[in-house]
C-alpha cells in the first residue's frame, strides 16, 4: 500500500490501516484490572455509538484504507448487539483481533469467531477460587471455562492472555499449564499493569498494589533483545531526540492507525481520554480527523521542563517503556516520570546485558559481520572451534543478523504468500518483503518441518526456528544458520555486495591471491596442500569467496573447506584463475576465449535459491571477472613443478 504525505504534517500516512474500536467501558467483571466500572442503566451506556453509527464509521475508514480492526473494551461482548456489530466489521476488514474476558461466548459467537483474525481471551487465574477472586464475579472461571468449550466446539483459534498480579503470581506457572491445555496459543499481558485512563483513585490504588516487582515482570515478560536493537536501528527507538519535548511528534510520525472509543471520540491512541485531544466523529468524519485533526496534535503537547529534566534526558530510556501516556496515567501529566518503568527499565538492562555476555557473538567472512543471537546460551564449544579465527568482537560496518530459536512456529492456516520453490530439502514462499524457507521432509514434504526461516527482503535478517533444541545442545556446529551448509545465506547476500561464492580452492603466494577451480576430484586439495609446501596460505580448499572492491577483485577464506582443514578470515587481491586438470606435465596455458571463462565460471559459482534478480547480479560479475583477471587452464602433476610457473606469471 502506498501512503502520500500530509497536507498538514509532513510524515503523516494518508491512509490508515489499522483502526482499533472500543465498544463499551463496562465490564461484568468488576476486577482488579479492569479500568473503569460503569453500571449498565448509566449515562455512558446511552451515550455509545448505535450500530448504525458504527457501521459508517467504518464505512469510512475503509475508504481511507483501513483494512484491519482491534475490537476492546471493558467487555465488547457486553453489548446486546456485539454479533451483528462484530460480524459487520469481520466481513469489511482483512482480519481483525479481539479482546474478550470470554465469559459471554455463546455458541453462536464461537461459530463467528471462525472468522480469520486474532482472539485473545483473559485468563485471571488457574483455578477458580484466584480466577473468581481476581474478577469479583463468583462463576467468572466456569463461564469462561465454557466459553473455551464453546470456541473448540466451533474449530475457532484463540490465544490464551495470562494476566499476572500478585494475587495469582503463586500459581502463574499452572496458569500457564491451563492455557497450553486450551490452546496452541498463549501470551502473557502487561505484567507491569498501567493504571487507569480514567483517573479512578480507589481503582488506581487497587492496581498499584497488584504490581509485580520489576524483576517478575522481566521474568514474565522477557523482551526479544535482537527485536528491540533493530527497532532502535530502524526507528531511533522511537524515542525524541534529546531537547525536543513534543511529547507526540515522533508517534505521529510514522502513525498508522487510530482509535476510537465507545462515544465516537477518534484520536491516535486508546489510552487518550484529554478532550483536547480527542476528535467527535458525531459531528464530523474520520477523513477531517486522520489528514487534519491528528496531524494537528503534533506540537499540542509539550513536556517542558519536567520532561527534559527527567525522561528525556535519561540514559535508561532506550531500554523504558515509557511513553507519554503511563505518565498521564500514573500522575495526570504527559510529561510525568513513572518511577515503576524505571526499576523495570533498570532491571530490562540487567537482562539485556546478560543476553549480550552470554546468547550474542559475532563472526565475520569476506567482510561482512554476522551476529548470531540464541535463545539457548552461546557456549565456547557451541560452536566448531574452527570458526574461531571467523569470530570477531561486535558488529562491523556491513552486518546481518540471524536470530534463533528452538521451536517451530504454528503455520497452520497462515497465509505464506506465493510458492516459488518447492524441492527437498526446501520449500520456498515470498510474501510481501519475506522469503520463507520452510525445511521439509523427503518423504512427507510441507507436512513434517524440521526448520522455518524467515528472512528479510534483502537476507540480511533472519529468524530462525527449530523444531528442537539438540543440535546446538550437542555443540561443534560448522554453521552459523544451523543449515547443514551457510553457502545458501552467504550465496545470496553476496550478490548485493559485488561478490559471488565460489566451489573453488583459494592460495595466497607471496601477498597475491590465487583461485583454483575444477570440479569434484579436479585436485583442489592437492593443489592446496602443494601449493602450501611452496609457501603459501591456504584461504580453503573447496569454497572461496570473491568480491570486487574499489581497488580490485579479492579473494576471502571461508569455513566451509573440504580434505584440508586449513582456513583463514584472511583476503588477498585476485592476481590469476587457474581451471584445473590433472596431467603427466606442469604447464599454464592462457585462456583467451572469455565466454569460456565465464562458462566455466558458473559452472562452480555456489547457486543457493535464485531469482532473476540474484542471477541478473551475478552473471554481471562473473563477466567482469573474466575481463579483468588472467585466467589459465592448469594442468599439473604432483611433483609441485607447477607452483614456479604460478610465481612468476
Amino acid at each position: 500500500m502506498e501512503y502520500t504525505q500530509s497536507k498538514k504534517y509532513e510524515k503523516i500516512p494518508r491512509l490508515p490501516f489499522e483502526a482499533k474500536v472500543d465498544l463499551t467501558y463496562r465490564c461484568n467483571n468488576n476486577c482488579r484490572h479492569c479500568w473503569l466500572r460503569i453500571p449498565a442503566d448509566s449515562e455512558e451506556k446511552k451515550r455509545e455509538l448505535s450500530f448504525e453509527k458504527i457501521k459508517d464509521i467504518i464505512c469510512q475508514a475503509r475508504k481511507l484504507g483501513c483494512r484491519r480492526w482491534s475490537i476492546s473494551g471493558g467487555e465488547p461482548m457486553l453489548r446486546p448487539d456485539f454479533e451483528e456489530i462484530f460480524d459487520y466489521i469481520t466481513s469489511h476488514s482483512m482480519s481483525y483481533s479481539l479482546n474478550s474476558n470470554g465469559t459471554l461466548i455463546t455458541p453462536m459467537i464461537a461459530k463467528l469467531m471462525k472468522k480469520r483474525g486474532t482472539k485473545m481471551i483473559a485468563v485471571y487465574g488457574a483455578t477458580a477460587e484466584v480466577h473468581d477472586h481476581i474478577t469479583r464475579n463468583p462463576g467468572s472461571f466456569d463461564a469462561l471455562m465454557r466459553g473455551f468449550a464453546y470456541l473448540k466446539e466451533a474449530g475457532a483459534g484463540f490465544i490464551v492472555q495470562l494476566i499476572p498480579m500478585k494475587d495469582n503470581y503463586h500459581q502463574f506457572d499452572q496458569m500457564v499449564k491451563l492455557a497450553k491445555s486450551l490452546s496452541k496459543h498463549y501470551r502473557v499481558g502487561a505484567p507491569w499493569l498501567y493504571l487507569s485512563a480514567y483517573r479512578d483513585a480507589k481503582a488506581n490504588e487497587e492496581i498499584k498494589q497488584q504490581r509485580l516487582s520489576s524483576k517478575e515482570v522481566i521474568g514474565l515478560d522477557q523482551p526479544s533483545i535482537p527485536a528491540e536493537d533493530k527497532l532502535a536501528a530502524d526507528h531511533g527507538c522511537g524515542c525524541l531526540e534529546k531537547g525536543d519535548d513534543r511529547l507526540f511528534s515522533a508517534c505521529l510520525k510514522a502513525r498508522r492507525d487510530f482509535s476510537v472509543d465507545p462515544y465516537g471520540q477518534m484520536t491516535f491512541c486508546g489510552f487518550i481520554k484529554d478532550p483536547a485531544l480527542l476528535y467527535d466523529l458525531r459531528k464530523g468524519t474520520v477523513e477531517d480527523c486522520w489528514e487534519n485533526f491528528i496531524p494537528s496534535l503534533a506540537d499540542k503537547i509539550r513536556g517542558g521542563q519536567e520532561y527534559l529534566e527527567n525522561c528525556g534526558s535519561c540514559d535508561l530510556k532506550s531500554d523504558c517503556r515509557w511513553c507519554p501516556v503511563y505518565g498521564y496515567l500514573e500522575y495526570g501529566r504527559f510529561s510525568a516520570k513513572v518511577e515503576h518503568l524505571c526499576e523495570v527499565a533498570k532491571e530490562k538492562m540487567k537482562y539485556k546485558e546478560n543476553w549480550i555476555k552470554n546468547h550474542r557473538t559475532f563472526y565475520q567472512i569476506a567482510g561482512i559481520t554476522i551476529q548470531i543471537d540464541s535463545d539457548i546460551p552461546i557456549k565456547e564449544e557451541t560452536i566448531h572451534s574452527k570458526l574461531n579465527p571467523f569470530k570477531v568482537d561486535g558488529p562491523g560496518k556491513d552486518t546481518i543478523y540471524l536470530n534463533h530459536h528452538f521451536s517451530l512456529p504454528d503455520l497452520a492456516g497462515k497465509d505464506l504468500g506465493k510458492r516459488i520453490y518447492s524441492k527437498t530439502p526446501w520449500s520456498i514462499y515470498k510474501k510481501d518483503d519475506s522469503w520463507i524457507y520452510l525445511g521439509i521432509s523427503a518423504t512427507k514434504g510441507e507436512k513434517r518441518l524440521h526448520r522455518v526461516a524467515i528472512f528479510n527482503k534483502d537476507h540480511t535478517r533472519a529468524s530462525i526456528y527449530h523444531a528442537d533444541d539438540n543440535m546446538i545442545k550437542k555443540g561443534n556446529l560448522t554453521s552459523l544458520t544451523l543449515f547443514p551448509t551457510d553457502q545458501i545465506l552467504v550465496g545470496r547476500i553476496l550478490a548485493d555486495r559485488d561478490g559471488c561464492y565460489m566451489h573453488s580452492c583459494g592460495i595466497v603466494l607471496d601477498g597475491k591471491g590465487y583461485l583454483f577451480v575444477g570440479h569434484s576430484e579436479a585436485g583442489k586439495s592437492t593443489t592446496s596442500l602443494m601449493m602450501k609446501k611452496q609457501g603459501g596460505k591456504i584461504l580453503c580448499d573447496d569454497r572461496i569467496i570473491i568480491r570486487k572492491k574499489p581497488e580490485g577483485f579479492r579473494i576471502y577464506g571461508t569455513w566451509s573447506h573440504g580434505d584440508v582443514p586449513d582456513i583463514s578470515p584472511d583476503s588477498a587481491p585476485l592476481h590469476a584463475i587457474l581451471f584445473l586438470k590433472q596431467s603427466e606435465e606442469n604447464v599454464l596455458i592462457p585462456m583467451y576465449d572469455k565466454l569460456e571463462v565465464v562458462r566455466r565460471l558458473l559452472a562452480c559459482l555456489i547457486k543457493p535459491f535464485a531469482c532473476a534478480d540474484w542471477w541478473e547480479k551475478e552473471l554481471t560479475l562473473i563477466e567482469k571477472i573474466a575481463k579483468e583477471i588472467p585466467c589459465h587452464r592448469m594442468l599439473f602433476d604432483k611433483s609441485g613443478e607447477i607452483v614456479e610457473q604460478i610465481r612468476v606469471m
